[in-house]
């Protein structure tokens, strides 16, 4: 079944859009397509997105290197840099900042009819994109400095993932509790 799916682009195409419509769905429940949750979130007095960032933290963790361990998935760590991290979070912090959406969360919104989200939101994802791909040969050289490669933390630590994956999503699943009593 899952060499159909993989040799399959319309399946794939399809499933693409089926999950990306659960994720749009999920983010407009949780409440992290509404611009005042967003901007709680930056002043720190809402903690909705962290929640809903950390949960899903340690189910991708999780369910990946379950899917992993059965033979049912591969990853394909793509190789990083200091540049490009810096870089990639200027642009991404003074959209956020600006605008009180992500990409995700402002596809969710649009969904939900926000005008604000679509007018500002994809506008200025297509256009943060353009201008990207403007001066991106002028930016080649720093987005490629400090490069780390394709490491992973249990690459890096030489151990099984699982020996990072245990106590970490325990940790994360602390901090979670931690937030919740605290009424953040």
């Amino acid at each position: 079944m899952l060499k159909t799916l993989q040799s399959s682009r319309y399946v794939q195409l399809c499933l693409g859009l089926l999950t990306g419509i659960i994720f749009g769905f999920l983010l407009q429940k949780g409440g992290a397509t509404r611009y005042d949750v967003i901007i709680g979130q930056l002043l720190l007095t809402d903690f909705t997105v962290v929640k809903i960032m950390l949960s899903a933290v340690v189910t991708g963790m999780i369910g990946l290197h379950i899917l992993k361990s059965a033979g049912l998935a591969r990853s394909h760590i793509k190789s990083g840099s200091f540049g490009s991290s810096v870089i990639g979070g200027l642009i991404f912090g003074v959209g956020f900042g600006i605008l009180g959406y992500c990409p995700g969360t402002v596809a969710g919104a649009v969904g939900q009819g926000s005008l604000d989200a679509l007018c500002g939101g994809v506008v200025g994802i297509l256009v943060g994109a353009w201008l990207f791909a403007t001066v991106y040969p002028k930016l080649k050289t720093i987005l490629g400095k400090g490069n780390f490669g394709d490491v992973t933390l249990p690459g890096l630590l030489k151990v099984n993932a699982w020996v990072v994956i245990a106590p970490v999503s325990a940790a994360i699943v602390v901090l979670l509790f931690w937030i919740q009593r605290r009424g953040l």
